[in-house]
C-alpha cells in the first residue's frame, strides 16, 4: 500500500469512526415521547412543541428524544384520547373542546366571554378547577402534564358579509366545535356543525358551511383568508392544547427524567400566555394584509353577542355535567 492509499485508508476510517460516533449519539435517547397532533407546521403550537422537544432533549442531555407528529398525520382529532389511553403513542396534544362527551367539564373554558383574560388564564393554571379537570382526564385514562393555552381568542368569518351582531347569524351553516358552544350559535338563529380545524377550510371552500369559527392567529396558519372575504375577532372563548400523555409510561420513568419533562412542559405554558389582553393587532393586521377584511368588536358588541350566547351554552353545561358543573362553575367565577 503506498503512502497515499495509506493516508486515503486512515481518513476513510475517521470518517467512518466520526459516522458511527453521531450515529450513536443519535440513537442514544433511552426513552422516545411521540406526540400526536392535529396542528399543521405554522400553528402556534405547533411551534411551541417543537421547542418543547429542544427543551426536553437539553434538560435531559438527550436521554428523551420527543418525535412530534403534526396535522393529523398518526391519529385524527377524536382518536388521540384513546390512542394515548392504550399505549399505542405516548403523548398527544389534545384541544380542551375536544373531549366532547368524554368529559363535559372541559368544555367550561369555551363558555363566551366567561375565561378570556389573562389573568384568568393564569389563575386557572394550578386551581382547584384545572385539578378537578385533571382528575377526570386521569379517570379516562391519560394524565394532563400541560394547559398550554391555544387561544383566548376567536373569529368569524364569512364570505358575503361581516357577522358583527347577534342578528347577523340567522340562518348561516357556521363551523361549530362541539355540542356544548354550538347551542350558543343555535341561540343566534345559526345552524352549526361541530368540526377539527383541520377540516374547515374545504369544508368553506366546497359550501358545506358559509361562515367558519377559529382562533384569529390559526385563521392565518389555516389560510382562511383565501376562501372568506370578512373576520370578525373577539376574545369569546379560551381554548387549551392539553398535552396528555399515557400513565403506565409516565410512571416507568426515572423520577429525574420525568421531572425534567414536566419543567419542559411548564416552560411551554408560560410560552403561549399572553402578556395583554384583547386581540393581538399584529393578528388582526396579518389577516388584513393577505386580503380578508377584518375587524375586532367594541366592549359594546362583545356584549351583545354574550347576552345572546352565554345563558344557552350556560344552560347546557349544566345539563351536560351535573352534579360537577355547579361546583365547576362556582371555581371559575372565584379566579
Amino acid at each position: 500500500m503506498t503512502a497515499i492509499n495509506t493516508l486515503f485508508h486512515r481518513r476513510t476510517l475517521l470518517v467512518a469512526a466520526l459516522g458511527a460516533g453521531f450515529a450513536g449519539q443519535a440513537l442514544a435517547a433511552e426513552f422516545t415521547m411521540r406526540i400526536s397532533h392535529q396542528f399543521p407546521p405554522t400553528h402556534h403550537t405547533a411551534i411551541n412543541l417543537d421547542q418543547f422537544a429542544k427543551d426536553v432533549s437539553a434538560a435531559t442531555k438527550g436521554r428523551v428524544e420527543v418525535q412530534n407528529f403534526g396535522a393529523a398525520q398518526l391519529f385524527k382529532p377524536n382518536q388521540n384520547h384513546p390512542a394515548v389511553a392504550s399505549g399505542k403513542v405516548e403523548a398527544a396534544a389534545i384541544l380542551s373542546f375536544q373531549w366532547g362527551g368524554n368529559i363535559p367539564e372541559m368544555s367550561v373554558t369555551i363558555i363566551p366571554y366567561l375565561m378570556t383574560s389573562v389573568a384568568k388564564q393564569k389563575a386557572f393554571i394550578g386551581s382547584p378547577a384545572s385539578q378537578l379537570l385533571d382528575a377526570k382526564m386521569e379517570a379516562k385514562g391519560v394524565k394532563n402534564i400541560a394547559w398550554i393555552v391555544d387561544t383566548n381568542d376567536g373569529i368569524f368569518t364569512s364570505a358575503k358579509a361581516p357577522l358583527v351582531k347577534p342578528a347577523d347569524f340567522a340562518g348561516l351553516k357556521i363551523r361549530g366545535l362541539n355540542k356544548l358552544f354550538d347551542e350558543g350559535l343555535a341561540a343566534m338563529s345559526a345552524a352549526p356543525s361541530a368540526m377539527p380545524g383541520s377540516e374547515v377550510y374545504q369544508a368553506l371552500q366546497t359550501g358545506v358551511i358559509d361562515a367558519g369559527f377559529t382562533a384569529v392567529k390559526a385563521a392565518h396558519s389555516r389560510k382562511f383568508y383565501e376562501v372568506q372575504k370578512f373576520g370578525v375577532a373577539s376574545n369569546i372563548i379560551l381554548a387549551y392544547d392539553n398535552l396528555v400523555v399515557n400513565p403506565a409510561w409516565w410512571n416507568g420513568l426515572p423520577a429525574d427524567v420525568r421531572g425534567a419533562i414536566q419543567k419542559a412542559a411548564d416552560k411551554a405554558v408560560q410560552r403561549s400566555i399572553r402578556t395583554t389582553d384583547g386581540v393581538p393587532a399584529e393578528d388582526v393586521k396579518a389577516l388584513n394584509d393577505a386580503g380578508m377584511q377584518t375587524i375586532v368588536l367594541t366592549k359594546a358588541q362583545e356584549k351583545a353577542m354574550a347576552d345572546a350566547m352565554q345563558p344557552a351554552v350556560k344552560k347546557e353545561f349544566l345539563l351536560e355535567t351535573a352534579p360537577d358543573g355547579v361546583k365547576l362553575l362556582e371555581m371559575v367565577n372565584k379566579l
